[in-house]
C-alpha cells in the first residue's frame, strides 16, 4: 500500500509516471517525472531524492510517457489499482503533477510534455476534471519555451506550485544551493502567475536547531507582498520525508505551531492566504 511517506519514483515500475499519495493534494497523485537521471539546476538540502547530481534531464521519449500515463491512467480509473494499492481513505485520484527527481521545466521536452498530458486527459474525458500541476523551482520561467509549456497548462485548467523557501541570497544560498536575487525571483515568479494560477510552496524548517528568524520572516513578506493580488496563495509546509542529502542531520521539523504563526504573519503582512501542512 502507498503511503504519504512514500514517494519512489519507480513504484510503479515505469520509466516517468509514477503514484503517490500526496498529503498537499488530498489523494492519489500522477507524478511526471522528467528527470530519471537525478539531475536537478538547484540542490536542496531536504531534498528526498537519493544521488542527486547538477544538471539536466536526457531526451525524453515523449512517445512512452503517452504509453505510460495512458495505461495507469486506465488502471487507476478502470482497474483495480486503487483497491489494490491505495488505502480506502485516499482512494482518490486528485492530478497529475510534474514533479519528480529534478526540475521538470529543465526537460527541452517540456512544452511537449504537457501536450502529451492534455491530450491523454481528453482521451479519457478528465480534461478539466484532473488538475494539471507544476512543481517548480521557477528559475527557468524566462525561457519562452517554458512559458508556452505553462500557459498551455493554463489552459488546461492546471496550476503552479512554484518554490521560494527563503528570501535572502544567503539562506538560499545554504538551503537550495543556487546564487539568488531577489528582483529575478520576483520577475520570474510575476511571469509565471500571469500564465497559469500559482501557488509559492515554502518548505519551513528547523536548521542547526534553529528556526529561522524573524528576519527572515520579514524579508518572505517582503518578496511576496508586491504580488499578493496576482497569487493564488502559499503552500507552507514542513519535513514529511527525510533528507537524502549530506545535510540531513542538520535538518528538524518545526512544531505545528510555529507553522501557523509564521501563515498568520504572512496572511497579515500580505493578504495572501496560506494553508498549511505540517
Amino acid at each position: 500500500m502507498l503511503t504519504t511517506d512514500d514517494h519512489r519514483r519507480d513504484s510503479a515500475g515505469l520509466r516517468y509516471v509514477y503514484p503517490v499519495i500526496s498529503r498537499r493534494a488530498g489523494g492519489v497523485s500522477i507524478g511526471i517525472n522528467l528527470n530519471p537521471n537525478n539531475a536537478c539546476n538547484w540542490a536542496c538540502v531536504y531534498c528526498q531524492v537519493e544521488n542527486l547530481t547538477r544538471g539536466g534531464p536526457p531526451p525524453i521519449d515523449l512517445d512512452c510517457l503517452e504509453r505510460e500515463l495512458t495505461g495507469f491512467l486506465d488502471d487507476a480509473l478502470n482497474g483495480d489499482f486503487m483497491s489494490r494499492q491505495v488505502p480506502p481513505e485516499a482512494q482518490r485520484l486528485m492530478d497529475v503533477a510534474f514533479s519528480g527527481n529534478g526540475e521538470p521545466t529543465s526537460a527541452a521536452e517540456f512544452a511537449d510534455a504537457v501536450g502529451v498530458v492534455g491530450r491523454v486527459l481528453e482521451r479519457f474525458g478528465q480534461k478539466g476534471r484532473l488538475v494539471v500541476r507544476l512543481i517548480t523551482n521557477g528559475s527557468l520561467m524566462h525561457r519562452s519555451d517554458v512559458q508556452s509549456g505553462i500557459r498551455h497548462l493554463g489552459e488546461l485548467g492546471g496550476e503552479v506550485w512554484f518554490k521560494i523557501d527563503r528570501a535572502t541570497a544567503e539562506e538560499v544560498a545554504e538551503i537550495n544551493g543556487v546564487p539568488w536575487q531577489m528582483a529575478k525571483t520576483s520577475k520570474n515568479l510575476e511571469i509565471c502567475a500571469e500564465l497559469a494560477p500559482t501557488w509559492v510552496q515554502t518548505c519551513w524548517f528547523a536548521l542547526d536547531g534553529l528556526a529561522p528568524p524573524p528576519a527572515s520572516r520579514m524579508a518572505y513578506c517582503d518578496l511576496l507582498r508586491p504580488l499578493a493580488g496576482k497569487l493564488a496563495g502559499v503552500h507552507l509546509y514542513g519535513l514529511a520525508r527525510p533528507s537524502m542529502q549530506a545535510a540531513a542531520s542538520r535538518l528538524n521539523p518545526l512544531p505545528v505551531e510555529v507553522l501557523a504563526d509564521f501563515a498568520g504573519q504572512i496572511e497579515k503582512e500580505t493578504g495572501i492566504r496560506v494553508i498549511v501542512s505540517p
